[in-house]
């Protein structure tokens, strides 16, 4: 049994190995199951036994890569806190305004491809933002929990999961509005607009404003975050 085990997974990992060969070259749209089948020299029959569709092999390469970004890694060493939450909304606001602004047309893409996915079957979607939940959403909620006993923060609704959720969605659509080469809309070109989303977004998820100041001015003065998801999700 468990060497049929490690022969799966070696297979599944020859076959990602394939596919992020094949998504560099010729991008999402531009690849096929049966394209990244023959890179892999399997049948497309043997791909679907580990992956049902080219959706959640994309969404299984943004994830492994997501697990291996040090900044994650870091983050998700800490212990729960009010200083590990607001790190963890000041990367993710960072995160997709760096995407919108920045020059990576990979990241970009990933991002259009989010946005189309929620237009079509929504499959991408779905798969990302499983990982994602799985990735951060325990650290989110033991976080805000450590925050409010803290009292740095009072209860918000029922679910902090829809918190984490609420912080993600507007800051993907404030990336989704600059990304355009002219923006579809500017923010008034305003120079704290990571701050100000910032205490938006903390407010909203119920900090007090001391606690926001406090931890998100020392937050802001260190070196600029690296991405935290690869879901640019």
């Amino acid at each position: 049994m468990s060497t049929l085990r490690m022969t799966s997974d070696l297979r599944r990992q020859l076959i990602l190995g394939a596919a992020k060969r094949c998504f560099s070259r010729h991008g999402f749209a531009g690849t096929t199951t049966r394209s990244v089948a023959a890179a892999a020299a399997i049948s497309e029959a043997l791909l679907f036994k580990h992956f049902p569709s080219k959706a959640a092999l994309y969404a299984e390469i943004l994830a492994e890569e997501c697990e291996a970004d040090p900044e994650l890694a870091q983050l998700l060493g800490q212990s729960p806190s009010t200083t590990a939450l607001v790190h963890l909304v000041k990367s993710m606001v960072c995160h997709f305004l760096q995407i919108s602004a920045g020059p990576d047309q990979e990241d970009a893409q990933r991002l259009r491809l989010m946005l189309t996915s929620h237009l079509d079957d929504g499959e991408f979607a779905r798969l990302l933002y499983a990982k994602v939940e799985r990735l951060l959403g325990p650290m989110f909620g033991a976080s805000l929990e450590s925050a409010v006993a803290a009292g740095d923060a009072v209860r918000v609704g029922r679910d902090p999961l829809n918190l984490f959720w609420f912080i993600h969605h507007t800051a993907l659509m404030a990336a989704l509005t600059r990304l355009p080469a002219v923006p579809c809309l500017s923010y008034g070109n305003a120079p704290d607009l990571e701050r100000q989303l910032c205490e938006f977004l903390l407010r909203g998820i119920g900090l007090n404003e001391a606690a926001i100041h406090s931890h998100l001015d020392r937050e802001l003065t260190l070196t600029p975050t690296a991405p935290v998801a690869a879901e640019s999700a």
